[in-house]
């Protein structure tokens, strides 16, 4: 009966794991990865590229620090060198202020020409911008 429970509950955590990753999409809807719930990062075939922290600290899938993304949306590389920010409108703009594209509440990612790029429905759009404009991944 006890190894009934314990294999109801490893479903349902692997269930449960699966259904809260949520995955990003080029514009022609092919996978290009997702972002699980405790922010790990795995490209399209499932290999782990890197985690984003809930502390804003971006790590590699070698667990080296290759960024961060600080509160205010500035986003950094391991030298601590600012490369953007992403507004809480969702505005994505380099060093230079330059505007690089958008992300929208359903995420819906748009380039500096608003054309469609791709999508990350469910994916923060701090994490959306590392991922799709600023690859620290």
């Amino acid at each position: 009966m006890k190894y009934k429970v314990f294999f109801t509950l490893l479903m349902l955590m692997f269930v449960g794991s699966v259904v809260n990753a949520q995955t990003f999409r080029d514009n022609n809807n092919k996978v290009l990865g997702k972002v699980e719930s405790d922010g790990t990062v795995r490209n399209a075939n499932n290999m782990r590229l890197g985690r984003i922290f809930d502390d804003g600290t971006i790590r590699d899938k070698n667990n080296m620090r290759v960024g961060t993304i600080e509160k205010d949306g500035t986003i950094r590389d391991k030298n601590n060198m600012r490369l953007g920010t992403v507004s809480s409108d969702g505005v994505v703009r380099d060093n230079n202020n330059k505007r690089l594209g958008t992300i929208e509440k359903d995420g819906t990612v748009r380039n500096d020409n608003n054309m469609r790029i791709g999508t990350a429905s469910g994916i923060k759009a701090k994490h959306t911008a590392v991922l799709f404009f600023f690859k620290l991944l």
